[in-house]
């Protein structure tokens, strides 16, 4: 099946002899991929929803496909432009859930709800020892990624503002406050 689509596609736009290695241009580019779209979007929508179990996730994800297929440059990989697509979609569903996965596995939520939920009376003093494990390991981190982890633990801040406020992607603050937490959760764990 995917061998006949590939034909398919490379007939309507067929590469010259000798000319693979130049780049299509943007028009044909935007036509093919307008085409892909028309003729495989419900299915490639399908195939996400099944990775990622989410409507709105794998909209997004078909989205981003489709403008790295847009960026494609090399003309002899025309008649494989469906499966380059769901080859595209795929790494990025792939790496989708694994972001799903830290973010679940971080949630800076949980982790301060079941340090302030533990029952019994010696629960205060209890509290004061492990917060003073929590500050002398983020005295261990460096300042951005300590500062990251206040902004948006303590302070409330999205992720988003956080990384306008200190001039970083939103990625590096996911990363400063998931090391963070891991820190934390690891001085704790010695401190039992």
């Amino acid at each position: 099946m995917m061998q006949v689509l590939s034909n398919s596609i490379a007939a309507q736009f067929p590469v010259e002899e000798g000319h693979a290695d130049q780049p299509v241009d943007g028009a044909m580019r935007s036509e093919l991929v307008r085409r892909l779209f028309e003729e495989h979007n419900r299915s490639l929508v399908r195939f996400l929803f099944a990775k990622l179990s989410s409507e709105a996730e794998a909209q997004e994800v078909a989205q981003e496909a489709y403008v790295r297929l847009l960026r494609l440059e090399d003309a002899s990989a025309v008649s494989f432009l469906r499966a380059h697509l769901f080859s595209i979609a795929a790494n990025l569903a792939v790496d989708r859930l694994r972001h799903r996965q830290v973010r679940e596995r971080n949630a800076p939520q949980d982790f301060f709800e079941d340090l302030l939920s533990r029952p019994g009376p010696d629960r205060e003093v209890l509290g004061q020892q492990e917060l003073e494990v929590v500050k002398a390991a983020l005295k261990r981190l460096p300042e951005k990624c300590r500062r990251a982890f206040l902004l948006h633990v303590f302070e409330g801040h999205s992720v988003r503002d956080i990384a306008e406020m200190m001039q970083l992607t939103d990625r590096m603050i996911r990363h400063y406050v998931a090391r963070a937490l891991t820190v934390c959760r690891e001085c704790l764990d010695e401190n039992k």
